[in-house]
């Protein structure tokens, strides 16, 4: 397989080709790096969004809108594809980097954390990078400056000007895009820290509602994370039988019911006081090769619309 790098760089290039059609913001930091804005300063949309949902999984997913209902009304939904969920989902989208710097606070996400390699994953995976240029997509209300480019170029041991920042406030459209865009990922992770061989996992697709935006980074926690909750769900092919499969949909949470807002709340917006059966969507179907396949979990379509704040 070809680097994960070199092919996200070749989708942020894309990006910057067509910055005025997804309204998205591309400049030059005193470093050399680039930072990409798709929704901290810039508009963005919901085409940046899909865009930026596939620099996360370095092109290895298929992410397309579709439309769909909550609670009876309109709404656009993201889907996402991918025959190779351990390194597309688990190497790439999610967003294992913690980003917390003096006077900057986000999370990494993208194959740049394939360049560092020190979570689990990675060895469970037997997957690193080795490319000179790396993306990180940051998820941040600010955008990154230079003190943020030293650090991810240190850790990716690549130089300052190779470094691309494509950059996303959770509450902006673009945020809700690439958060819905994440249902797979969140059962592909769920079932890794139930103990179940990711290699395993051939094939996953997953959908959710792009939840309505919110510019209180808090609220679009709560959200977002409702989305995946209570309106994600998720398709898993895999080689193995496991007897823990009904523990990957959220339902399998003692917090389930309850708005992701009041959970976060209760935890003193401390994420690691939350537990991790939180992150993971709502229903799940599981189809063992050669096997049974498993249906778990449920929709609530009414706790999405008290969470989105429909009229």
């Amino acid at each position: 397989m070809d680097s994960l790098n070199r092919m996200a760089v070749e989708l942020v290039d894309e990006a910057l080709d067509f910055a005025d059609e997804l309204n998205i913001t591309g400049y030059e930091l005193d470093s050399g790096a680039t930072v990409v804005d798709f929704g901290v300063e810039a508009d963005g949309g919901l085409e940046a969004g899909l865009l930026l949902a596939e620099i996360q999984t370095a092109g290895l997913a298929t992410v397309q809108t579709r439309m769909g209902r909550v609670d009876g009304s309109p709404t656009p939904y993201v889907e996402l594809t991918t025959d190779h969920p351990g390194i597309a989902l688990l190497g790439c989208q999610k967003a294992g980097w913690e980003l917390d710097l003096p006077g900057f606070s986000g999370l990494g996400s993208g194959p740049a954390r394939a360049l560092v390699g020190e979570e689990r994953e990675f060895q469970a995976l037997g997957y690193y990078d080795e490319f000179d240029l790396t993306v990180l997509c940051v998820e941040s209300a600010t955008l990154p400056d230079d003190a943020v480019v030293e650090h991810v170029a240190e850790k990716a041991n690549v130089n300052e000007p190779a470094v691309f920042l494509p950059t996303t406030a959770l509450g902006s459209t673009a945020g809700s895009v690439t958060a819905a865009a994440r249902a797979a990922e969140l059962a592909v992770f769920r079932l890794f820290e139930l103990g179940y061989d990711p290699e395993n996992v051939k094939s996953v697709a997953g959908s959710a509602p792009v939840a309505p935006v919110s510019y209180d980074e808090t609220e679009a926690m709560g959200r977002t994370n409702d989305a995946l909750a209570y309106g994600g769900e998720v398709h898993l092919t895999v080689t193995e039988d496991f007897d823990r499969f009904d523990e990957i949909p959220s339902s399998a949470a003692a917090e389930h019911g309850r708005p992701f807002a009041e959970v976060f709340a209760d935890a003193d917006y401390d994420f690691y006081e939350l537990d991790e059966s939180v992150f993971a969507p709502g229903a799940v179907s599981v189809d063992v090769l050669d096997g049974p396949t498993y249906a778990l979990g449920e929709t609530r379509e009414d706790l999405l619309a008290a969470s989105f704040d429909y009229q």
